[in-house]
């Protein structure tokens, strides 16, 4: 379903998933939430600052530079629920952020019915960019691994955009973690991890 480019270093692990009805209906799944703290039980080694590197490395290697404001979804995550800062969203974005959380690889989650066909990774060219969230920020994709669909770039593992991002009525999306070879293994531990946690739903 998704074409890959060549890349010495990556190894993404894609799937799909339908829920039995919309996500606004699901709400929040509290098995999932309970998951949503540093401390919680995992199927992953505890992520560390080599796993961070690799992980940055990766998004490096294209020429994009994985600091500040855009650094990895996953640094992300452990500052967010260290401080608090991060609630339920929707089943499918909650369970992608306890899976990020715990094996330290950023995932992106699309809604099916809003990116189309046909789907590719590869590098951002020059003077890509998204928007990102509801107030219109963008972020700038150049030398930085995204899925792409028939509209272009729509997800990384920095910040999907905002085109097709999960709604209340989504039932059908994609994920995809971005994995390194670097960690072998891990990228597919964490889909199947992710997967698990999604049937609970």
């Amino acid at each position: 379903m998704v074409a890959i480019d060549p890349h010495p270093l990556l190894d993404a692990q894609t799937f799909t998933f339908t829920f039995p009805r919309p996500l606004g209906e699901v709400g929040k799944v509290d098995a999932i939430m309970s998951l949503l703290q540093l401390e919680a039980p995992a199927p992953f080694t505890k992520a560390d600052d080599a796993l961070r590197g690799h992980v940055r490395e990766l998004l490096r290697h294209g020429g994009y530079k994985p600091t500040g404001r855009g650094k990895p979804a996953s640094e992300y995550l452990i500052r967010a629920v260290t401080e608090g800062k991060l609630g339920s969203i929707n089943a499918a974005v909650d369970a992608c952020n306890v899976c990020s959380l715990h094996s330290g690889l950023p995932i992106s989650v699309v809604d099916l019915e809003l990116a189309k066909e046909p789907f590719r990774i590869g590098l951002a060219p020059e003077g890509s960019s998204y928007v990102f969230n509801q107030g219109g920020q963008t972020i700038d994709l150049a030398g930085l691994l995204c899925l792409f669909d028939a509209e272009g770039p729509c997800a990384n593992a920095v910040k999907d955009a905002q085109r097709t991002k999960t709604t209340p009525a989504t039932r059908r999306i994609m994920a995809v973690v971005w994995g390194s070879s670097a960690i072998p293994g891990r990228a597919s531990a964490a889909a199947a991890w992710f997967r698990e946690l999604l049937l609970t739903a």
